[in-house]
């Protein structure tokens, strides 16, 4: 049986008998009883008092704005709030409406974007800013079904803005929200094989009988989870719902939700090609489909799975190592005093947009030059 891990490094083994029981018996023990209510009562009353300001959220009893709140959820994806506080504020700022965002040119928009990651994101941002402008006049819709129809928007994101935007109760779960509810029940299938148990008890939280304020109330989860339920060190003691917490009253908070081990990652190693030619450097736009699709950046060759690193006429001192999410990739640099199709001056490489992975190495690598 394979093992999980729990943040303190210890490796459990996963209590069935448990797991079968919360799938089986869940929604009975639920039923029974009005603790949903209750936990929803105590969490808008916490809210009220505590909810996080952010630049994208209204403040309680306010009336959101779906645009924001539809381009925070798109940048908030696989992405924290620290990173995206700066984001968001310059996209209003440079595009104040999603007819703005439209009549941007997406080059303009990728480049924006740059640092951010995940840059699929940013080109399905723009082909949804302009399907909202041309076929809904600019008004986001404000049911999930219709909402799941437009470009970059699946199950999460659609209810999160049906939600948050227009108050429709909806089952809202981010990772927050997951560790929030796999203290709560106390799930002991590891993640991300608990989804669905998690989803099963999110159901009577969110969309059961008192399902006043879902704006407000998925917001609260999502602020508890941040600020006191956080993943190491929970603040149980000050927690609005500790009462209600099976792993506040019988075990260690701190040890939920489990997680499966994390395999190792392959690697990948590439040349990266720097052309220089008369103090300009040359870079390339990356091919639509693929990673870092859209972007610019520096020509390199196939990406490759191998065992030990590249060999080569480049200065090993200056090869970087990036982390995506499925592997790791390392970049040597290749120094060719030669001229490509698109050269732009060495001193416009730090405003030109480039994504972390070209960045990192132009850092390396600039002062070489």
């Amino acid at each position: 049986m394979e093992g999980i891990i729990v943040p303190n490094g210890a490796v459990l083994k996963p209590r069935l008998s448990k797991v079968i029981l919360s799938l089986s018996f869940f929604a009975m023990s639920v039923a029974k009883n009005d603790t949903p209510s209750l936990i929803r009562e105590a969490m808008l009353n916490w809210y009220d008092r505590h909810a996080r300001v952010l630049p994208w959220r209204a403040r309680p009893f306010e009336k959101p704005d779906p645009y924001h709140v539809w381009l925070s959820e798109v940048m908030l994806q696989q992405t924290t709030v620290g990173a995206v506080k700066s984001y968001f504020e310059k996209f209003v700022t440079l595009w104040p409406s999603v007819h703005d965002l439209a009549d941007a040119a997406q080059e303009t928009v990728m480049k924006e974007w740059a640092g951010l990651g995940y840059y699929s994101r940013a080109r399905n941002l723009h082909k949804c800013a302009r399907v909202v402008a041309e076929k809904y006049d600019g008004v986001f819709p404000s049911d999930i079904k219709t909402l799941k129809l437009l470009p970059g928007i699946g199950d999460y994101t659609a209810a999160a803005i049906a939600s948050i935007a227009f108050d429709r109760p909806a089952i809202v779960i981010d990772g927050n929200i997951e560790r929030v509810i796999s203290r709560l029940y106390i799930i002991d299938t590891p993640l991300p094989d608990s989804k669905r148990i998690i989803r099963n008890y999110a159901e009577h939280l969110f969309v059961g009988e008192n399902q006043n304020r879902p704006s407000c109330f998925a917001q609260s989860l999502m602020d508890l989870g941040a600020t006191i339920c956080t993943p190491r060190s929970p603040k149980c003691m000050i927690c609005p719902i500790n009462q209600y917490c099976k792993a506040y009253k019988t075990a260690d908070p701190s040890i939920y939700p489990f997680k499966k081990p994390k395999k190792k990652i392959p690697e990948k190693h590439a040349i990266a090609i720097i052309y220089i030619h008369n103090d300009k450097i040359g870079i390339e736009t990356r091919p639509e489909k693929g990673m870092l699709g859209g972007m610019i950046g520096f020509p390199t060759t196939e990406w490759v799975e191998v065992d030990v690193p590249l060999t080569g006429e480049y200065k090993e001192s200056l090869k970087i190592r990036h982390v995506f999410t499925h592997f790791a990739l390392t970049l040597y640099p290749l120094f060719l005093s030669d001229e490509t199709d698109m050269m732009i001056g060495k001193d416009e490489m730090d405003t030109a947009g480039l994504p972390t992975l070209f960045k990192k190495l132009w850092n390396m690598i600039k002062s070489e030059i």
